[in-house]
């Protein structure tokens, strides 16, 4: 090692000044020329449909319950988080775990969330998960006499704790995909940024009643910053109509079609779970009780992705260890590419559906 370190620094030494400096001039225009092509094409390129939405089996204001089963098969609950909208877990016919769940005998229901309207943008978390959450349960748990299956997908799946929690005995097995619970593991250089901004935040929340859509998508790109000019670059280089170019137009077209926090839910995930680490710490309550993942007993599994930067393994595999005999599951994928990527099925949708079929005998 100190032989290479030598070894560069008399290298460096050597380049000439105004011929280095030169070069990465050329280099960071061709990479902004890369970045604004992939961009435009982006911009330009066709979409191939959503696939047909399901029936609407339930609602409570913009809260909505998609059947994607038939009748017979054991009920599962799917949660996914309150920020993104829900069908990134079906982006297509041939990526989407709901459908999958279904054409293995399932009868998966989605919970879309919608955005807050009027009314929802005063809800906080137990608002959310007293008041639509638990009723969708209770309409999935009516069908038939089997206990369903929660399936929480990344802040879906701390909504599903909580809910576990308050149904002890109404739930047949809980998978917890991407789920956050130590919310400083893994965001060292994150949380003095998040704290700095905390002020301005708190008062676009106050001015506001949500915290948009615009500035959360700047806060996730912030967890990452080179990557959005990487895929962008990367996406300029792709055939036309690729399958990999169908891929990023849709993914990035989910990520742009976010929905904003209701500003009491922001406060508590961004001051009260990331700031404060109140769920790690036994303090995060929904109707004043402390949500305990050790208290839970009910079979669980804990799908952690191994290179995710939105939710880092150190902060999802505290639950393996807190819930009483969880299951956990590494797998070698991303947040997002664990279930809308190409591997997908093979990651993530088929090990889940032989646990739950183990589990739900």
């Amino acid at each position: 090692m100190a032989n290479a370190a030598a070894d560069l620094t008399a290298a460096i030494d050597r380049i000439d000044a105004e011929t280095f400096a030169r070069a990465v001039q050329d280099e960071a225009l061709r990479r902004l020329d890369a970045f604004t092509a992939g961009v435009k094409l982006y911009q330009a390129s066709s979409r191939a449909p959503r696939p047909p939405e399901p029936s609407v089996v339930w609602q409570s204001g913009s809260a909505r319950l998609l059947d994607y089963g038939t009748s017979g098969g054991r009920p599962i609950l799917v949660v996914p988080s309150l920020v993104n909208r829900g069908y990134v877990l079906d982006l297509s016919e041939e990526r989407s775990l709901l459908r999958d769940l279904a054409d293995r005998g399932f009868h998966p229901f989605l919970m879309d969330w919608g955005a807050p309207d009027a009314d929802e943008r005063s809800y906080s978390l137990t608002d959310y998960i007293t008041g639509p959450l638990q009723d969708a349960f209770d309409h999935v748990a009516g069908i038939g006499s089997d206990a369903p299956a929660l399936i929480g997908y990344c802040m879906g799946g701390n909504l599903a704790v909580a809910l576990a929690a308050r149904n002890a005995g109404r739930v047949g097995a809980l998978a917890l995909l991407a789920t956050p619970w130590d919310f400083q593991a893994g965001q060292e250089a994150y949380l003095p940024v998040l704290g700095a901004m905390a002020p301005a935040l708190d008062a676009v929340i106050e001015n506001l009643g949500v915290l948009p859509t615009d500035l959360l998508q700047a806060m996730f790109a912030g967890l990452n910053p080179q990557g959005v000019g990487m895929k962008f670059r990367q996406f300029s280089a792709l055939p036309d109509n690729s399958a990999k170019a169908r891929e990023f137009i849709a993914l990035e077209d989910w990520l742009n079609d976010g929905v904003p926090l209701a500003g009491p839910v922001a406060r508590e995930c961004l001051f009260d779970w990331y700031l404060n680490n109140s769920p790690v710490q036994g303090a995060w309550r929904v109707a004043g009780e402390v949500v305990d993942p050790g208290a839970l007993d009910v079979p669980t599994l804990v799908v952690v992705p191994n290179d995710d930067y939105i939710v880092p393994p150190g902060s999802a595999k505290p639950l393996a260890r807190l819930i009483p005999g969880a299951r956990l599951k590494t797998v070698n994928a991303g947040h997002i590419g664990m279930v809308a990527g190409r591997r997908a099925r093979s990651v993530l949708y088929t090990p889940l559906a032989n646990w739950l079929t183990e589990r739900l005998i």
